[in-house]
């Protein structure tokens, strides 16, 4: 007796015609689509392209215009900074001299900033040495190359340890910044959570003529792990310089 199973007419049906390739088959689906769709082709196409740059502001990189002048120079009132959103999304941590984009809520405010990192977690950050500079880890930062012309790198003494997975942030124009020196007292105490950066500020995309690539100052290349931080300095040490 013939055991093989016999296809049924149903089996039949459900292939795909001979010579007929796969792939026609779901270009046709578009087809239809399109052919439903008011616009045709046209709208099919405009929503693909509408649905593409929505995953790439949701999961990728996102624009963010400037609303002050708290990182003057650098960056200026109405200028839009391309945010990477991935940055410190693969295991990768904010590095210090990194402009960040952060959410506030709870912390600064009910809104997104955007604020130079100047201390990771585990950082001793002080204000400041005797010749008025900040200082990281035991190490003076010269800050010159970034900070706004005029402004010292702050008239607010303050001398910090940085929580685990917490950023202190300043503003580059550091007389027209609130920042984590304005909330020492507050919950948190000025830190950021690492979990609230949205991304990291890579590009200056308008105005064309300010078009430019923000890169982390060497500034900080310097700056010792907490750890290696320089033996029997004080934690007060040139708090007051």
């Amino acid at each position: 007796m013939d055991t093989e199973a016999q296809p049924t007419e149903r089996d039949r049906s459900s292939r795909p015609a001979p010579g007929v390739p796969e792939g026609r088959s779901r270009f046709a689906l578009l087809i239809r689509l399109a052919e439903w769709l008011p616009g045709g082709w046209i709208t099919l196409i405009l929503f693909t392209c509408l649905a593409f740059l929505l995953a790439l502001n949701t999961f990728v990189v996102q624009p963010f215009q400037i609303p002050s002048g708290s990182m003057e120079q650098g960056l200026r009132i109405g200028d839009r900074v391309l945010v990477d959103k991935l940055a410190y999304r693969f295991g990768a941590e904010p590095r210090r001299g990194d402009v960040v984009v952060f959410d506030g809520a709870g912390y600064f405010g009910d809104a997104d900033y955007i604020k130079r990192v100047v201390g990771v977690g585990g950082d001793h950050v002080v204000c400041c040495d005797n010749k008025g500079r900040i200082e990281v880890n035991g190490r003076p930062v010269d800050e010159t190359a970034f900070l706004y012309p005029g402004d010292a790198p702050s008239t607010v003494a303050f001398d910090v340890v940085v929580p685990g997975g917490r950023l202190f942030v300043l503003g580059d124009h550091r007389s027209d910044s609130s920042d984590s020196r304005d909330h020492l007292g507050s919950p948190g105490g000025g830190m950021v959570p690492v979990g609230k950066v949205v991304g990291r500020a890579d590009w200056i995309i308008w105005p064309y003529a300010h078009w430019t690539r923000l890169t982390r100052p060497t500034a900080y290349a310097r700056v010792p792990d907490p750890e290696s931080e320089e033996p029997g300095r004080s934690a007060g040490a040139g708090a007051h310089g």
